[in-house]
């Protein structure tokens, strides 16, 4: 059980330092508006989670409970799914762009409500999270809607805590980038990586 959700924080930690539409989001607000501002999208990001964790803890504990073959073909999924993620990396360029010309300027509140919208309204995020989630189950006695949501609340710390620290040390983080160009080529292979031990995980 303990090593399970491990397993599980270590993936999130990776994952969430990796680039992204949502943390380079978060870089871009804080270097270009503040870190106030930067705090408030990660706030609305986070918040979104909640919805999607709800989805699959109900959807998928109702599947479970019908047929194991069935929860075996999510994890199936789930697993090709993350290496085809792999794979778009791999073809993805490795550089991270910081674009402080095309952000707007708005309010904390709009900054949370766009954050949390981006978030729901995101079908990869869900198709991730049925992706990652079934996989690191950890008990057999404990409910699996208790247990989604005890992921998801895992999730969601880890991911509040490193993408607050991107908001706040955004000036610095944005610097070491600059200075170090392969910096952005480890986090990719890095990202890789992790995507496909996750799915050797889920399998195995």
């Amino acid at each position: 059980m303990l090593e399970t959700l491990l397993s599980f924080v270590l993936a999130t930690v990776i994952l969430s330092f990796s680039p992204g539409p949502d943390n380079i989001f978060v870089l871009t607000q804080s270097i270009v508006n503040g870190k106030k501002f930067g705090l408030a999208t990660v706030f609305g990001l986070i918040s979104g989670c909640l919805v999607h964790t709800t989805l699959l803890a109900f959807g998928v504990s109702a599947i479970i409970k019908q047929s194991e073959n069935l929860f075996f073909t999510i994890k199936l999924f789930g697993a090709i799914y993350l290496l085809y993620l792999a794979f778009k990396v791999y073809q993805s360029d490795a550089s991270i762009i910081l674009v402080k010309g095309n952000v707007e300027n708005k309010t904390t509140a709009q900054l949370f409500k766009q954050g949390f919208i981006m978030n729901v309204l995101n079908p990869k995020v869900s198709i991730f999270f049925l992706a990652f989630f079934p996989g690191f189950l950890f008990s057999d006695s404990i409910s699996t809607v208790i247990q989604f949501y005890i992921l998801g609340i895992i999730f969601m710390l880890v991911s509040l805590i490193i993408f607050s620290a991107i908001a706040i040390l955004a000036s610095v983080i944005a610097e070491k980038i600059k200075e170090n160009k392969n910096i952005a080529l480890y986090l990719k292979w890095t990202q890789i990586v992790v995507f496909v031990l996750i799915a050797v995980f889920i399998l195995v």
